[in-house]
């Protein structure tokens, strides 16, 4: 690699950047946050934020997702939200915060720009506009936490995954969901068999088609349908007061 393709991946202009909430920034807001970027491979498993530990870097994803989750051990974790290349991790130091009772890591492998918490705490005290917009992507993602709490509280095991999927392929770069049952279990808090059946029913209306170690994603707008409403609004909000909306990505039908 050259020096000067060396510099543009350390340090990426903002038409190069793949992650949407970093491409809304304007260009004095997105140098006070290039000049700290690391380019850093996110692989499966990967933890990114620890439970009840300092966070100590941001992580804005390019490419792949990680999943925000609420149990103390990733034996029994639930999914609370999940992010990708439209957001950021480590939301609670926006809010002057260093420890999270939750964790974050890589469920779909990519790439993410890393920034270390303390440089993020000077970029957003410089500039009140990084701050007020990084606010509101968190608003967003509460929303997200919000729609997850009713999804566990009032759809069926298949309403949730028709939900889940959504977010996973929002956040992908095909159609191809590559998890296994075991994962979506524990994301969408259910037994492996519940989620097993719940395959089979959506595969059964044609929303999707079930693979070894993956599911293809087929019909997008009957699993928006088939949540029941559990889908779409903090989407809409992204959409809305940031501006750069990703969603939705045709499927394959």
């Amino acid at each position: 690699m050259s020096p000067a393709a060396k510099e543009e991946a350390m340090f990426p202009d903002l038409c190069n950047v793949q992650n949407r909430l970093l491409r809304s920034l304007s260009d004095d807001e997105f140098q006070l946050l290039r000049a700290f970027f690391e380019p850093v491979k996110l692989k499966v498993n990967d933890l990114l934020v620890q439970r009840l530990s300092p966070i100590r870097h941001l992580h804005f994803i390019e490419d792949g997702m990680a999943s925000i989750v609420s149990a103390p051990e990733r034996s029994r974790c639930v999914q609370v939200s999940c992010v990708g290349r439209e957001g950021m991790t480590g939301i609670p130091v926006l809010l002057d915060l260093t420890l999270t009772p939750l964790e974050t890591f890589v469920q779909v492998s990519g790439t993410a720009f890393r920034i270390p918490a303390d440089a993020m705490r000077g970029a957003i005290d410089a500039s009140p506009s990084l701050h007020r917009k990084l606010l509101k992507y968190s608003y967003t993602a509460t929303l997200q936490t919000v729609e997850a709490a009713h999804s566990f509280s009032h759809n069926t095991v298949a309403e949730r995954l028709a939900r889940w999927l959504l977010l996973a392929h929002d956040r992908a770069n095909s159609d191809d969901i590559f998890l296994t049952h075991t994962v979506l279990a524990s994301m969408i808090g259910a037994r492996r068999a519940g989620v097993t059946d719940a395959v089979a029913i959506l595969e059964g209306e044609g929303m999707i088609k079930a693979m070894r170690g993956h599911i293809i994603v087929l019909d997008r707008d009957a699993l928006i349908v088939r949540t029941a409403g559990c889908y779409g609004s903090s989407e809409a909000e992204y959409a809305r007061t940031i501006g750069k909306a990703v969603w939705p990505r045709p499927s394959a039908a």
